[in-house]
């Protein structure tokens, strides 16, 4: 065989790979947003309707990429319906409002529960002992492309979007944080000031809402976030969604760093 037309013919099929999912997701955002799916959104997404048009759309659009690239499946008996996909990929989306990069990248699966899952756990002492336990969890975010969400829960959080509780954007915060190789509560940023700024504001808050924690103060974050760097960030961003005004308020600065890395500002949408 020519060697020549062997190498052109590996060119192509390289070309057929790459352009055949490129044309499928152009194919499937062409497609109208169904009515029904606007229906979900406005019952189950408490703040969908507060939304200016020009994110709604957005939104839309995102949550069509994530439903076509993004495989999801019960568990514990569970069927998955519309309604539970639309539910987790609007909320999924959020966290991607007016960015250009890639929609959870290394994301492939989304298992669902019918509530609370049982896992099981070790745990090394500061001895170096070893236990082993059984822990029942609400949502769980893994850097091999799945993430684990209990379906009452995901649903309460949908609809109450005002308590700072979310069990999707915390597990999707933590999809963002892990698209750097590691999950350190430090997502990817534009550059080493960035970094810089990111460092300063959420250290400082991450050592205060330790200090709470450890003392037992209320504090606007869940105590949660004081575990570690990764549950900080994935906390503040629960807070900076569902309770904006009090962040902006008691939180400035965190706020003000959230707000240029996630590039919307939630309190317009009150």
């Amino acid at each position: 065989m020519n060697p020549w037309f062997f190498l052109i013919v590996v060119v192509l099929l390289i070309a057929l790979v790459l352009w055949i999912p490129r044309y499928r997701l152009k194919r499937a955002l062409a497609r109208p947003f169904p009515e029904d799916w606007v229906r979900i959104l406005e019952n189950n997404i408490g703040v969908y309707r507060n939304l200016p048009m020009p994110l709604r759309l957005q939104l839309r659009r995102l949550i069509k990429q994530f439903l076509h690239q993004k495989h999801f499946s019960g568990a514990g008996g569970l069927e998955v319906t519309d309604e539970m996909r639309i539910t987790v990929a609007a909320q999924a989306s959020m966290l991607q409002l007016n960015r250009n990069s890639a929609l959870y990248p290394r994301l492939k699966y989304i298992i669902l529960y019918p509530s609370a899952f049982v896992v099981t756990r070790s745990d090394r002492d500061g001895a170096g002992v070893v236990s082993h336990g059984r822990k029942g969890l609400l949502g769980e975010s893994w850097q091999n492309g799945k993430v684990i969400l209990a379906w009452d829960n995901v649903l309460h959080g949908a609809r109450n979007f005002v308590d700072g509780s979310n069990v999707v954007l915390h597990e999707f915060a933590h999809q963002l944080d892990s698209e750097t190789g590691s999950t350190d509560g430090a997502p990817l940023l534009a550059g080493a000031s960035s970094y810089r700024s990111w460092a300063a504001a959420l250290s400082e808050e991450f050592v205060e809402l330790q200090k709470d924690a450890r003392r037992g103060s209320r504090s606007l974050m869940d105590h949660y976030g004081a575990t570690n760097p990764a549950e900080f960030f994935a906390v503040t961003t629960e807070t900076f969604f569902e309770k904006p005004d009090s962040m902006a308020r008691h939180h400035t600065e965190l706020f003000e760093v959230l707000k240029s890395y996630y590039r919307v500002d939630p309190r317009d949408w009150a």
